[in-house]
């Protein structure tokens, strides 16, 4: 431990020459607030990113039909792969899956439909849904509820709305629940009103949906049997890329598709990019933590320089020292404490500034709107004690060359020097 007056003296000689000792400290205060702006920018992309995916099941898989890319069984290529209600039968069968979804769009996928109500319209994505629906894009449900099994089994003309056709079509403060909404030509009756998670212009898609029971759809807008794709989750212990990979299989089986025709069936597997984007986080910050830390150590070096000047400038000050009876390792624990003390104080009021910047950023986040595709910044304690351990090793190491020299010279040849 560092005795009273061990830090008097410590203090002295930073004051001795308060400029070097600021643009010494000024590195090192610069190299740790970097550091921390990398930091937070890396966890404020990251949470940005992951909030406008929040809403989905992670390990949800879609399925759509496509074209056949090769021929198979005498069928040839170029076939137009559709399904219908025997292979959702088929699919119910498969041990892995949970929770299974069927999907029509009026339009197709991303297709659009008008919805009329007293006079005023909204342009909207008319889908056919099952109940299971819901814990597949996880709506917020806002007023009412979702579609239910009497729903389908009834085929009752009801509809579940986002807060986007609500905004168009009613007065703000009226309440929607029993209201109709009139579709091509049919009149579908308003049970939910639903909100979501997700932001950006997916979340502009999302409450521009009108999901209505899908036997219901199947029979109002005449398609017959017909499944447009399915949404699908895993049971607990079954991966998405295991649960997409027995799904692909059995409606190859059923269609007659090719093993080695991969363009047939189009799916996407909300597992497989999820672990995508949580590996390139790791990547990014491992690489933006990197670059902070060589920012700061850049500073350190610095640090070590000006250390070096000040025990040149200090020869005769340590042979006296020397002189009177100081060993090498007082001399050189004398140098390292105050390199490890400038360094602390420096990188600590760096620290500061960073969170209060982090702070200032999470504050004005809000304001900016939902567009912005950043979300708030996170330094959590472990990542600052870390900083602060990370500032006591590169000010040690920045004292050790410098304490080496002081350590070697002889009391004679000091006291020679002018």
């Amino acid at each position: 431990m560092i005795d009273l007056d061990s830090w008097q003296e410590i203090f002295a000689t930073l004051r001795k020459n308060r400029l070097r000792t600021a643009l010494t400290g000024l590195g090192v205060f610069l190299g740790i607030l970097i550091l921390m702006a990398m930091i937070g920018f890396g966890s404020s992309l990251e949470s940005g990113v992951k909030k406008s995916m929040t809403g989905f099941a992670t390990n949800a898989v879609f399925v759509w039909g496509q074209r056949t890319s090769v021929p198979y069984a005498g069928l040839p290529m170029g076939r137009r792969i559709d399904y219908d209600n025997k292979d959702v039968a088929a699919l119910r069968r498969l041990d892995a899956v949970d929770l299974l979804a069927p999907r029509n769009q009026l339009g197709g996928f991303r297709g659009g439909a008008t919805a009329k109500y007293r006079g005023k319209t909204a342009s909207a994505q008319v889908s056919g849904d099952n109940p299971d629906f819901q814990y597949v894009q996880q709506p917020v449900m806002k007023a009412g509820r979702f579609i239910d099994d009497l729903d389908i089994t009834e085929r009752r003309k009801v509809c579940v709305i986002g807060t986007g056709i609500y905004d168009e079509l009613f007065p703000k403060g009226a309440d929607p629940i029993g209201q109709y909404l009139e579709i091509k030509g049919v009149y579908f009756q308003v049970i939910g009103l639903f909100g979501t998670r997700q932001t950006g212009a997916q979340a502009d898609r999302t409450l521009s949906t009108i999901h209505i029971p899908f036997s219901t759809f199947q029979q109002a807008f005449h398609y017959g049997d017909r499944v447009g794709w399915f949404a699908i989750t895993g049971k607990p212990g079954v991966s998405a890329a295991e649960l997409e990979r027995q799904i692909r299989q059995l409606l190859a089986q059923n269609h007659k598709i090719s093993p080695d025709d991969e363009l047939a069936i189009g799916s996407w597997n909300a597992g497989k990019e999820f672990n995508k984007m949580n590996s390139m986080f790791m990547a990014i910050n491992l690489v933006l933590g990197f670059a902070g830390l060589m920012t700061l150590a850049a500073s350190v070096v610095g640090v070590s320089n000006i250390m070096l000047i000040s025990v040149r400038e200090r020869t005769k000050e340590l042979g006296v020292r020397k002189a009177l009876g100081a060993t090498p390792t007082a001399i050189v624990r004398m140098i390292v404490s105050e390199s490890i003390v400038l360094t602390m104080i420096a990188g600590y009021l760096g620290l500061v500034m960073g969170v209060a910047g982090l702070e200032v950023w999470n504050w004005l986040l809000p304001r900016l709107g939902s567009d912005v595709p950043l979300g708030p910044a996170v330094v959590g304690l472990g990542t600052a004690v870390a900083a602060g351990v990370v500032l006591v090793l590169f000010g040690a190491l920045a004292g050790v060359i410098p304490a080496y020299h002081a350590a070697k010279i002889q009391p004679v040849e000091a006291l020679r020097t002018e």
